[in-house]
Order: C-alpha cells, then structure tokens, then sequence
C-alpha cells in the first residue's frame, strides 16, 4: 500500500480515472491534504463515500507514527517521526510573532561529521524521499489552528540537505505551489555545510530559494578538524560556490558560525572571519554552542560572544546572534531522537540544547545593529 504523498504525481491521477472517478476529484484530494490538514481519508467529506472506502483500500495516508511530541512554554513544538523500516527523524514547529515556521530534516542521520553535532553522531541511515520529507510538512501544520498558516520553511533538521536534492526539490515544489502550502519560495531557507556542484545546480536552476551556508572556522585547517567533509572541499571553492548563487539569485548570503568555546570564538578567528566575508552582501548569523552529552565542547562566555562579534562589526560584517527557542524539550536537531534512543536503552536522558529560530542583531554599542533578513 502506497502512501498518498508519494502518489501525487502521476499515479493518483491514474488511480482516479481507473475507478472512473472525474479529473476533479485529484484537485479535491490534494486541497484536503495541504489545504484542509485532513487527517483521515475520513476527514474528506466532499468526496463519495465509496471513493474515500477506495482511498483507504489502496492508500496511507500517513506513512509515519509520531512516537514523541514534545512542546516548550515559547510555543515549540517538536515530532519525533518514525518509519515503517523504524528509523527516526524530527522536525519543529516554531512560533515567533506572527511568523509560523517549521524545520524539516532530510536524512536519517547526518554523513557530514560535523565534531560537534548531535544529528551525525551515529552515522547516516539514509536519505528521505520526497513523500517522507512533504509528510514532516503536513504533520507539522496539522499542529496549527485552522485560522493559521504556514509561513516560512527551513530545511536545517537532521541531514545534509544538499546531498539530496533529488528528493528535497520535488517536495520544496510542493511547499511553494500554490495547489501545495503556498509558502512564498523568498520564505524557504536551505541550509547547507557547503557542497559547491549541489550549490551550483541551484543556480542553475535558478529558484530564489535563500541559501544559508554553515562555515563553523574561518580557514581551513580548523574547518577540516571540525567539519572533516571539508577536507574534500576547502573554504575557497564554497565561497565561490556561493557568490555564484549570489550572482543568479540576487538573495542575501546568509553564513552560520556556531560559536564553540576556546575552539573557535577568540579575536583574532573573528578577524580572519571578517577578512573572508569582505565585499560579501552576507549575514553572519552566530550560534553560542549548547552541549550536548557524550562530546567535549561547551558555551562560549557572554563576555567572548560580544568580543567575537564586535570584532567583525567593526570591520562592516552584518552580524546576528541565534535566539533559543524550544528550551527544555531536546528541540536541536538529532537530540530528541537520540534521547529516546537512550531512554530505551535505559541510559540517563539529558540532551535539551534548544533549537534555534529567528535571530536578533547584535547589540554593539559602537556600531548600529543589522536587521533581522526575512
């Protein structure tokens, strides 16, 4: 039995004509699924009675069980998704104003080996198709009221969202057309490690979507300890990658630089930073690390996190720091699931570093601060 979501091209059409059912009746379903959050073929009270009996006969609706659901007093909301060949995956509802937004992962797992991550700590499983991705979707708005929408995507969950692309483009079509969520493409963020040939084809295919580049180190040397993938790569070539994409998409670089104490968060790593970013329409976005058990990295002072940034104001760079969100429910990508995974090995529980939502400028009282980018 096949899944709905991974039927919608081609063989749900065929499906509907085989029970003699008119062409309509795909636009109905479809409407139900993004638009009415249906959670039953059931739910679809518009269609004949036969033919939701024939839906349920043939299809699943959901190919997933949400094994945990945890929400934070800010309004996060976070799934712990699990497949029928029983892995795991999670995805995030974040509330911020009157923005909606929800983090979808693309992988099971992580091969990118980032030192101090929690997506890639076991390895990568394998990577999402297109249905299982649009199904963390659908879940996650399901989560919101009737009289509230989705408004922005990011793709910065579990995985490398570049080394799929052949499964994440069909369902981000979805996500922005206008039978799908309408999400604005401008609204949809992937976020990558930087892998220059995937950035590459997205210029080709010159979708607007926004690009969010994760550098973590200002040269390489640091870069290959902690990002190892980029000993394959280098600093040079993603930065070449991404002022090509600049070029086609006229969208903003966004940079992430997750901010590791007495790693990578001295003076003079800003400064070398600054000098990589120069004459760059970019946005430096800093995350102040929160540990995670099992690995030795730790939060970087208050006192080192204004130096660092105040360090790259002062040489033009648009600097944010990442706000928390989701405190207390394990809501960084791979933390819930790895929990669970230690819950059932009777391990002691503890990963709750937050997941990260909209940013705030940063405060120098020298300089005035960026604006947050939509």
């Amino acid at each position: 039995m096949n899944s709905i979501t991974s039927s919608l091209t081609g063989e749900l059409e065929t499906w509907l004509k085989e029970q003699n059912q008119p062409a309509f009746r795909y636009r109905q379903i479809v409407n139900w699924m993004f638009a009415g959050r249906a959670g039953s073929f059931a739910d679809m009270t518009n269609l004949p009675q036969s033919l939701r009996d024939a839906l349920s006969r043939d299809f699943r609706l959901w190919s997933t069980q949400v094994t945990r659901h945890t929400k934070a007093a800010d309004g996060t909301e976070k799934l712990l998704l699990q497949f029928r060949d029983t892995s795991q995956i999670e995805c995030v509802l974040l509330r911020e104003g009157q923005r909606r937004t929800i983090c979808i992962s693309t992988q099971v797992g992580c091969a990118m080996g980032c030192v101090f991550c929690a997506s890639g700590l076991d390895g990568i499983k394998r990577n999402l198709t297109t249905d299982e991705i649009i199904e963390q979707m659908l879940r996650l708005q399901r989560l919101l009221p009737l009289e509230e929408r989705l408004s922005h995507i990011v793709v910065m969950g579990m995985g490398e969202p570049l080394a799929n692309l052949d499964y994440l483009l069909p369902a981000l079509d979805w996500a922005h057309a206008d039978r799908g969520l309408g999400i604005s493409a401008r609204r949809i963020t992937i976020s990558t490690v930087g892998l220059p040939k995937s950035i590459d084809r997205l210029s080709r295919l010159a979708i607007p979507y926004h690009l969010a580049v994760s550098l973590h180190a200002p040269t390489d040397p640091l870069r290959n300890r902690l990002v190892p993938v980029n000993h394959q790569i280098g600093l040079q070539s993603i930065m070449e990658a991404s002022d090509r994409y600049f070029e086609v998409s006229g969208r903003r670089l966004t940079f992430e630089y997750v901010l590791l104490a007495e790693e990578n968060d001295r003076v003079e790593q800003a400064q070398q930073l600054a000098r990589l970013l120069q004459g760059r329409n970019a946005l430096l976005n800093i995350i102040p690390y929160n540990t995670v058990d099992d690995l030795p990295y730790r939060t970087p002072t208050p006192h080192a996190v204004q130096q660092f940034c105040k360090a790259l104001t002062s040489q033009g760079i648009q600097v944010q720091v990442r706000q928390r969100k989701g405190d207390k429910i394990n809501a960084a990508c791979g933390q819930l699931r790895r929990t669970t995974e230690m819950d059932s090995s009777d391990q002691a529980p503890g990963l709750n570093s937050p997941v990260v939502n909209l940013d705030r400028p940063f405060s120098n009282p020298d300089q005035q601060s960026s604006k947050s980018q939509e």
